[in-house]
């Protein structure tokens, strides 16, 4: 079966005047068209390509990369806007259409969104929407605590950010456990900190406890040998200024300072800490 929206596996079988005709297992055939044909392709070759319906509903293959597969979230570029909806930049020669009943809000031109790929039932083309919530769920999750995940930041709340988890949950980051410059976009790895009995998950973007503090630890001994071994941050020095400086807690820091205090790695003066 040929999967609209998707990478498919297919056979050349022949050439015709309009390019070459692919067939699937089960004997279905598309047409890469003449535009789209690469000129190592010949008959007989198994090629991975992408299958989708144009806007005037010809199933075609092509040799374009898209930006997101059905079944994908990504963040994208609007590109233009009509009384329906609004066009979507995804690396093909045809925009992506974005419903306006599938918009969480009102899009602008030459802005970025967050949306999901999904096959429209009637017209059977690819379509994106924005109402993320539709297309992720908690249930049947089989996370546990410390498990790494991939991120895409969705969305920004009162409490930090939602972030999809690993394309099918969705997981929170809370704004004081954020170190780093975030922005609605960004693909990220992170850990779960703790699955709630409401289905929530809580992320950290730092690995949790033992690995997180090596992690530390090591950065702020990398930080000291890159500057001359000295460090300019005491117990009185700010979680803004540590977090400037190191991208981590002040807790994490004192740890850190801690243990490689302990291993007789660096000193601590009035002024700094001081690598040995």
């Amino acid at each position: 079966m040929i999967y609209l929206g998707e990478i498919n596996r297919l056979k050349i079988i022949r050439s015709s005047d309009e390019g070459m005709i692919l067939v699937d297992k089960i004997g279905s055939e598309v047409l890469l068209p003449k535009q789209f044909v690469d000129s190592h392709f010949k008959q007989g070759d198994l090629v991975e390509i992408f299958v989708y319906k144009t806007i005037a509903g010809n199933t075609i293959a092509t040799i374009q990369e898209p930006l997101i597969l059905v079944g994908e979230f990504a963040y994208l570029k609007v590109t233009s806007l009509s009384p329906e909806g609004a066009f979507l930049a995804w690396g093909m020669d045809e925009d992506l259409f974005l419903p306006t009943n599938e918009m969480s809000k009102p899009v602008e031109i030459n802005k970025q969104y967050v949306v999901f790929a999904y096959v429209d039932e009637e017209s059977g083309k690819v379509m994106a929407s924005s109402k993320i919530n539709k297309f992720i769920a908690n249930h049947e999750m089989e996370l546990q605590v410390g498990d790494e995940v991939d991120l895409l930041i969705f969305e920004e709340t009162f409490l930090g950010y939602n972030a999809i988890v690993n394309n099918v949950h969705k997981g929170l980051v809370y704004k004081n456990e954020i170190y780093q410059p975030l922005q609605l976009g960004d693909k990220l790895t992170g850990y779960i900190k703790k699955v709630r009995e409401d289905e929530g998950l809580d992320i950290s973007l730092q690995k949790i406890g033992v690995m997180h503090l090596a992690d530390t630890t090591q950065e702020v001994l990398s930080y000291l040998k890159k500057n001359k071994g000295f460090l300019k941050l005491t117990d009185a020095s700010t979680p803004e200024e540590i977090t400037a400086l190191l991208g981590m807690s002040k807790k994490a820091f004192k740890r850190s300072i801690g243990i490689l205090y302990k291993q007789r790695m660096v000193r601590i003066e009035e002024d700094g800490v001081y690598l040995l």
